[in-house]
């Protein structure tokens, strides 16, 4: 099956979710959440993280995590990752009880499409203060492909992570995982890259987003993907192609919004007040831009 035929089978496939112009929400991916150790790449943003998606919960979006939200290539065990970052599981936790979060997995999480997996880990966790199991997100289901459903216009917005559009990281997605965790993950600790990784190597970035976007051409269907962490938002002229970009960029994290009918690319970084303080802050990079103007094209 070649990259077109497996974008298909994920479309056609897809949960689809309604929204409207009233709506709002935050898609975010590739947080690579890992074990707090020093090959975490997610570790030296977790602040960020939390502060923006503090920001998205108390302003009531809708959160959806297109892949990649935890890094278990380098890492065996999920529950693990659920334990470090407990403080952002439980924000996690207050959406999903709100009907307000959905889940992708990427090629980093793929064990989160086996069932047996999230009921393992993803249905409850442990609360050390309380000394017992608490719910974390019973009975959810971890998506491959969502569609957004506008609920006037009948327009979709395909949501994927985009590994899919990557032979060797779907196809071949065993052999990069048992290449990561025994080979690179030592050797990027002495600052060697991942050639494999479509996210740090040019070549295999440029080609995935080339198979993404001569699929967006030829199904004419406006797309959101992860996986190469390379934000995009494109004008009105050129092929509807998104990306969100990643949580593990060096000084921030970015994130696409769809919100009052429009959708925006953004970043939270640190930043500093005239007086010297640091603060956690959003940045629009690119728009609004009328999603109506996208469908129009």
């Amino acid at each position: 099956m070649n990259a077109h035929k497996r974008i298909t089978r994920v479309y056609e496939s897809a949960t689809h979710i309604p929204f409207n112009d009233s709506s709002k929400i935050v898609i975010m991916s590739d947080s690579h959440r890992g074990d707090g150790s020093y090959a975490d790449n997610f570790a030296k943003n977790q602040n960020l993280f939390f502060a923006a998606l503090n920001q998205y919960y108390y302003n009531n979006y809708t959160y959806i995590e297109l892949g990649d939200g935890d890094e278990l290539w380098e890492n065996r065990r999920l529950s693990d990752i659920v334990d470090v970052y407990s403080n952002i599981y439980w924000l996690l936790s207050k959406f999903y009880q709100d009907d307000r979060l959905y889940m992708m997995f990427g090629n980093h999480d793929i064990v989160k499409g086996k069932k047996e997996c999230i009921k393992r880990n993803y249905n409850n966790c442990y609360n050390v203060r309380g000394k017992k199991f608490i719910p974390l997100f019973p009975n959810i289901e971890i998506h491959e492909g969502l569609i957004l459903c506008h609920t006037e216009t009948g327009n979709k917005i395909f949501l994927i992570h985009g590994h899919q559009a990557d032979f060797f990281n779907h196809r071949l997605w065993k052999l990069s995982c048992f290449l990561v965790r025994y080979i690179w993950r030592p050797l990027e600790l002495i600052g060697i890259n991942d050639p494999t990784s479509a996210a740090k190597n040019y070549k295999r970035k440029r080609r995935v987003e080339n198979i993404l976007i001569e699929w967006v051409e030829k199904n004419n269907q406006m797309l959101i993907a992860g996986h190469t962490h390379r934000p995009v938002l494109p004008d009105y002229d050129e092929t509807p192609y998104f990306n969100d970009g990643s949580c593990v960029h060096p000084r921030c994290i970015t994130a696409i919004e769809i919100v009052d009918g429009n959708i925006l690319l953004v970043k939270w970084c640190y930043m500093t007040r005239f007086d010297g303080t640091l603060y956690v802050g959003k940045e629009v990079l690119v728009g609004p831009k009328k999603l109506q103007e996208y469908f129009n094209c």
